[in-house]
C-alpha cells in the first residue's frame, strides 16, 4: 500500500546506532511516516536485533553491501511512497522534524528535495559537518555548507534561520520526492558512499526542480558513523 511519507534508514553493521536512535525515530515519527530499515548486507546481528526488539519496523534486506548509493537504489525500489526521507542511522531526530519539511514540499511542487538544519550531536549548539544549513558549490566545484567551511563549524546563532534554495541537500537527512528520485535515475552507484547526494541534486536541478533548506526542522548528527570524514571523496 502506498504511503505519503517513508523514513528509510540504511544500516550497515550499525546495531549500536539503531538501539540508540531508532526508538526516538519511532516515537517522533510514527504518526507521520512509515519507518523502514534497509539492511545493507550487515555482518553483525542488526537484523536479528531489529526483529526481536522492533517487530513493528519493516526490514528490507539487501544481500550485499552496495554502499549508500547502491543500497538506497536497491531498497527504494521496494518502497511505495510519495516522499522518501533518507535518514542516517546515527541521527537523533527532534520533535516535529517531519511536518515543516513536508508542508514546504506540499506547498511547492517544484521542490524535489529538501534538508533540515543539521546540528552536531556532541555539540548541539553548533552545525554539523554533513550538511549544516544547506549545501552549495563554489566556482571551482568545491562543496561547502552554510555554517560549515572545510573543517570550520559555526555556532548556530540563528544566522541561517531563513528557508532558502540550496544547491545540494545532505544525504544524512534528505527528503526527496520518490517520483523525481526514480525519474532522475537514483544515485550514481560509482560514488558508493560520498558525493552521491551532490550528484543527484545537480541532476534534479538540471530537471528544473528546486532543492531547499528548511530551518524549522532540526536533527542532530554524530557523523562518521559508517565512514570517516577523512576518507577520500568526502565533501570537503
Amino acid at each position: 500500500m502506498k504511503v505519503k511519507t517513508a523514513v528509510v534508514i540504511l544500516n550497515w553493521n550499525g546495531r549500536r546506532f539503531l538501539e540508540q536512535f531508532l526508538p526516538l525515530v519511532i516515537s517522533r515519527s510514527h504518526d507521520q511516516a512509515a519507518i523502514i530499515v534497509a539492511d545493507n548486507g550487515s555482518t553483525d546481528d542488526s537484523v536479528e536485533m531489529l526483529r526481536n526488539n522492533f517487530p513493528e519496523i519493516e526490514v528490507i534486506i539487501n544481500p550485499t553491501n552496495e554502499g549508500y548509493a547502491g543500497g538506497y537504489n536497491h531498497a527504494l525500489k521496494q518502497v511505495d511512497a510519495e516522499y522518501y526521507i533518507l535518514l542516517n542511522s546515527d541521527i537523533e531526530v527532534s520533535e516535529n522534524w517531519i511536518e515543516p519539511v513536508i508542508a514546504m514540499m506540499d506547498a511547492d511542487k517544484a521542490i524535489a528535495a529538501c534538508q533540515p538544519k543539521i546540528r552536531s550531536y556532541f555539540d548541539p549548539a553548533s552545525f554539523e559537518y554533513a550538511g549544516a544549513a544547506g549545501g552549495f558549490l563554489d566556482r571551482f566545484g568545491y562543496p561547502f555548507c552554510r555554517g560549515r567551511l572545510f573543517q570550520t563549524l559555526e555556532k548556530d546563532l540563528g544566522q541561517f534561520d531563513d528557508a532558502c534554495e540550496i544547491f545540494w541537500a545532505t544525504g544524512a537527512c534528505m527528503f526527496v520526492r520518490a517520483e523525481v528520485f526514480h525519474t532522475a535515475g537514483g544515485f550514481d552507484e560509482d560514488f558508493f558512499a560520498h558525493m552521491e547526494e551532490i550528484d543527484l541534486c545537480w541532476r534534479i536541478k538540471n530537471m528544473k526542480y528546486k532543492v531547499m533548506y528548511c530551518p524549522d526542522s532540526i536533527v542532530y548528527h554524530i557523523g562518521g558513523g559508517t565512514l570517516p570524514r577523512t576518507l577520500p571523496g568526502r565533501p570537503i
